[in-house]
């Protein structure tokens, strides 16, 4: 706009280049006029945070919520939360946090599937990667406009040090002038329950002049999420029953007692037991067999 009426104002001016590469400056200085988001193509979707777009995801990753297993208190409320936040009613920004592999990503967007069978287009599903965060006000303002009530997701939210990203993430959640837009909430995943590793915490401790005003700094980000989820180790039992319920769901050809014998073989050999090794494990035996799953 500001380029084309001076590039008609400079036919009649002798220094016709020193007028287009200033209509040029200036046409790069105005800001481009946002484009409001369209959510009807699709029920998820990646946020890209180079171009600010929202690219659709046709088919989630995801597997049933029944699969699992002991995690029912966490599921059954995160599941409450989502549900009445698809009703637009007050609900928490929640903060699914604990033991790695324990299902607390999948978890997530079994609920959003859950919730979109049962309504269908109810919700929307945004992720946004950590190394994004800070552009999430950018993308809350987009979000705000299309109308559709979405949950936001970041899977593996933590902070390290001198990282100061996190100031945005809680001026977006709750403190900021604006707010969070009533048709948005935030669901996160992290090993940690404050989102900062202990020796930054301790150091933040060690080094402040007050050390407890530091502390409650760090640690009032995780206070943003109104809902804590956590998720811990399984007992060998729950892990069993993880590995028996995806060996039925996908029809293996193997015996009970191989499956299980198999399974305990397969969590000692790695080190450790959680719904991630259950999965790996009924992979390996599905390609042992020459099943697909």
């Amino acid at each position: 706009m500001i380029r084309s009426r001076l590039m008609t104002e400079m036919k009649s001016t002798p220094d016709h280049a020193l007028l287009e590469r200033i209509a040029i400056a200036l046409e790069r200085l105005t800001p481009t006029p946002q484009i409001p988001a369209d959510l009807s193509t699709a029920d998820a979707y990646l946020w890209q945070s180079d171009n600010a777009t929202l690219s659709p995801v046709q088919s989630v990753a995801r597997v049933d919520i029944g699969l699992l297993k002991g995690v029912d208190r966490q599921r059954d409320q995160l599941l409450e939360n989502t549900e009445r936040f698809a009703k637009g009613l007050p609900a928490n920004n929640a903060l699914l946090w604990g033991a790695r592999g324990m299902g607390k990503s999948s978890l997530v967007k079994a609920v959003h599937g859950t919730i979109n069978h049962q309504n269908p287009g109810a919700l929307v599903l945004v992720e946004i990667h950590r190394e994004d965060v800070e552009s999430l006000p950018a993308l809350m303002t987009l979000l705000k406009s299309a109308g559709r009530q979405t949950v936001v997701f970041c899977d593996d939210l933590s902070f390290d040090k001198d990282e100061t990203s996190y100031k945005s993430l809680k001026a977006v959640l709750e403190g900021g002038i604006e707010g969070r837009p009533d048709n948005v909430i935030f669901y996160a995943t992290s090993n940690r329950r404050h989102l900062m590793p202990r020796d930054m915490m301790e150091n933040e401790r060690s080094t402040a002049i007050n050390p407890s005003e530091a502390v409650e700094e760090r640690v009032s980000l995780s206070d943003r999420f109104g809902l804590w989820l956590g998720f811990h180790k399984c007992s060998q039992d729950e892990y069993l029953s993880m590995v028996q319920a995806y060996a039925t769901r996908h029809h293996l050809k193997i015996s009970e007692e191989d499956l299980r014998t198999g399974a305990i073989e397969w969590t000692a050999t790695r080190g450790s037991r959680s719904g991630r090794v259950a999965w790996q494990y009924i992979q390996d035996v599905a390609g042992r067999l020459g099943q697909k799953l």
